[in-house]
């Protein structure tokens, strides 16, 4: 652990610490803005392809679904091959489908690429992944969160940018029917760029690249088993499956939120597509600093207290996020449905955070495994509500039931309490 940041230097770049910090979130800003840069353009989308509310039900759906699967993968195969370059393998294929979104000409090719892109959702767990093993126990919860929380944000950045962005090639004299095309085509090519950026600008650890590290016989505290074997034992943990539920419980919220309020905003309210955004956008603009704050919190109440007084945390940040949805669902005013969905964004990000300052601690010879899991658990949540909404046909009916759900959820946070005799384990000085 000697080679773990104790510490986040935040204006260095210096350090391989502080490179893998900035360009894991800053990857993940990118994906994450590519993940949701066609949720405020359905409206114009809907029309051109005469969508139903169904098939706009599947299509949110879609976009979240592939990412169970591919999170459960890339956690093991960081282990295996380290985050370096499954990131950048992960960058590069993900920006097939993106692209590929810009030339779609039905609905079923528009699905077959919506369902593509949910792969890139997985990038979450390598950002995690690649901050965990930089940073030492005293701050590991900051750089996950902070990391994390200011890549999310890309998907505010997305709600409020890509409308904009349609508009400026449209008054460059371009139809909206390729507006939105032309729009779409800058996410792919922000990720092609990014993947160039981190595998020349990162290494696996701080000790360096796990492969060149294996090969001259060097011991590091991240050489795990990798691959199958991580997963495993990463399954046989229930608290990892605990944090699954609680995680599908804050970051299924999000994704539900980012795909569903610019609609939600333009057919409840009538708002413009521009204004519907920026409402949209300014949820999602929450995780530059709400996300942070919760790991931050959770880093500080350990320090004070001990282990459980992360899941105390997350706890309450449930109990909050569920009674803030039940406020949002009865908002009778778009400047009331604002305030609510800030409201319990606030805790649904800060919840994300303290999580994922837990994650570290669940099993340390298998992180790549727990945080794949965890990070699934997230898009198994999206994909349940968007299953939910699909059956009543009405959005402030769905919020109902998922704010119910948060809340029997926090239950499955208090039972991830650690034993007495379980403590963090010190950090000695370091970079």
């Amino acid at each position: 652990m000697s080679g773990k940041a104790n510490s986040i230097k935040l204006f260095s770049f210096n350090t391989p610490q502080m490179r893998a910090f900035h360009l894991s979130w800053v990857a993940f800003f990118v994906c994450f803005f590519a993940w949701f840069a066609c949720a405020p353009l359905m409206p114009v989308i809907k029309g051109e392809f005469h969508l139903s509310a169904g098939q706009i039900a599947d299509i949110n759906i879609a976009a979240v679904a592939i990412t169970i699967i591919v999170r459960m993968l890339v956690g093991p195969l960081c282990d295996r091959f380290g985050p370096r370059k499954t990131y950048t393998g992960l960058l590069v294929l993900g920006a097939i489908p993106v692209l590929g979104l810009a030339a779609a000409q039905s609905y079923e090719s528009f699905l077959l690429f919506r369902l593509g892109i949910g792969a890139i959702g997985a990038s979450f767990v390598i950002t995690q992944y690649h901050t965990s093993v930089m940073f030492a126990p005293k701050v590991v919860g900051t750089a996950n969160a902070a990391s994390a929380g200011w890549g999310n944000s890309g998907g505010g950045v997305a709600q409020a940018l890509m409308p904009l962005l349609m508009g400026a090639v449209i008054m460059m004299g371009v139809n909206q029917a390729m507006g939105w095309r032309v729009a779409l085509l800058v996410p792919g090519v922000m990720m092609l760029l990014t993947a160039v950026a981190y595998w020349k600008l990162t290494q696996d650890c701080p000790e360096g690249n796990f492969a060149e590290l294996r090969a001259a016989g060097v011991a590091f505290e991240s050489n795990n088993k990798g691959g199958w074997a991580s997963f495993v034992d990463a399954c046989r943990n229930y608290r990892a499956w605990l944090l699954f539920v609680t995680y599908g419980a804050c970051f299924g919220i999000e994704l539900f939120i980012h795909n569903t309020a610019a609609t939600y905003y333009v057919d409840r309210f009538h708002l413009s597509l521009a204004q519907a955004g920026m409402a949209a956008g300014s949820f999602g603009l929450l995780a530059l600093f709400a996300r942070a704050l919760g790991g931050f919190i959770s880093d500080k109440m350990a320090a004070r207290g001990d282990l459980n007084s992360r899941v105390t945390l997350l706890t309450v940040l449930m109990v909050g996020e569920g009674l803030g949805l039940l406020w949002f669902a009865n908002a009778g005013s778009v400047n009331v449905a604002i305030l609510a969905m800030l409201s319990f964004g606030l805790c649904t990000h800060m919840a994300c955070g303290a999580t994922y300052a837990l994650v570290p601690f669940v099993n340390k010879k298998a992180l790549g495994g727990v945080a794949g899991i965890v990070g699934a658990g997230g898009n198994a949540g999206a994909v349940l509500a968007g299953f939910v909404m699909k059956g009543t046909g009405n959005v402030n009916q769905t919020l109902m039931i998922l704010g119910g759900a948060v809340l029997v959820s926090a239950i499955c946070a208090i039972g991830v309490r650690f034993s007495s005799s379980t403590v963090e384990t010190p950090a000695p000085a370091a970079a």
